[in-house]
C-alpha cells in the first residue's frame, strides 16, 4: 500500500467538499481527536455524531478519523501512552502504573470486565489528553489549506465563466 498515494486521494476528496473552512476544519479535528480514542468500533459512528452537533462537517469527520488509521501500526505504542497518562491521573497520590512485565495476569483475568473496566477507563481518559494537542494542530492546518484551495478556486472561477461566456456567444 503506497501511504503517499492514499494520502493524496482522501486530501483531494476532502478539498472537494463544498462547505465552510471552519465546518470542514472542524470534521477533520472531530475526525483526529476520536481516532485517537481506545473505542474501536465506535470511531467513526462518534465522529459522524459529534460532527453533527457541532454542526461540522460529517463527511470531513468520517475521511478524518479514516485518515487516522495511517498510525494504526503505532497505536499499541499510543494505547499504552494514554493508559500511562490516565493511570497518573486516576491515582491518588499520582503514580506510573505497574510495568506490563510485572503482572501477573492469567488469561481468565485479560476476559474479566473488572480487568477491562481498570485499563480502559485509564486510556479513555489519558486519550482524551493525547487527542488534543494534535486535533487543535490539524484544526488550524487544516483550517489554513481549505481557506488557501477555496480562494485559488474561486479566484479561478471568474475567468473560466468568462471564458465559456465567450466560448458558446462565439467572440
Amino acid at each position: 500500500m503506497d501511504i503517499k498515494k492514499w494520502f493524496q486521494e482522501h486530501s483531494i476528496k476532502l478539498l472537494a467538499i463544498r462547505d465552510t473552512p471552519n465546518a470542514i476544519a472542524g470534521g477533520v479535528a472531530i475526525g483526529i481527536f476520536l481516532g485517537f480514542t481506545p473505542l474501536i468500533g465506535l470511531k467513526t459512528l462518534l465522529s459522524l455524531f459529534f460532527a453533527w452537533i457541532f454542526r461540522c462537517n460529517l463527511l470531513a469527520a468520517a475521511i478524518a478519523v479514516t485518515l487516522h488509521d495511517i498510525v494504526l501500526p503505532f497505536m499499541p505504542f499510543v494505547f499504552r501512552l494514554e493508559y500511562d497518562i490516565g493511570y497518573w491521573l486516576l491515582s491518588s497520590p499520582h503514580e506510573l502504573p505497574t510495568p506490563v512485565r510485572h503482572l501477573h495476569l492469567t488469561g481468565r483475568d485479560w476476559r474479566s470486565w473488572t480487568t477491562f473496566v481498570k485499563v480502559g477507563f485509564p486510556v479513555l481518559v489519558g486519550s482524551l489528553l493525547v487527542a488534543t494537542p494534535p486535533s487543535l494542530l490539524v484544526f488550524f492546518l487544516s483550517h489554513g489549506w481549505v481557506t488557501r484551495h477555496q480562494r485559488k478556486r474561486q479566484a479561478g472561477q471568474p475567468q473560466s465563466i468568462a471564458s465559456e461566456k465567450k466560448s458558446t456567444t462565439g467572440e
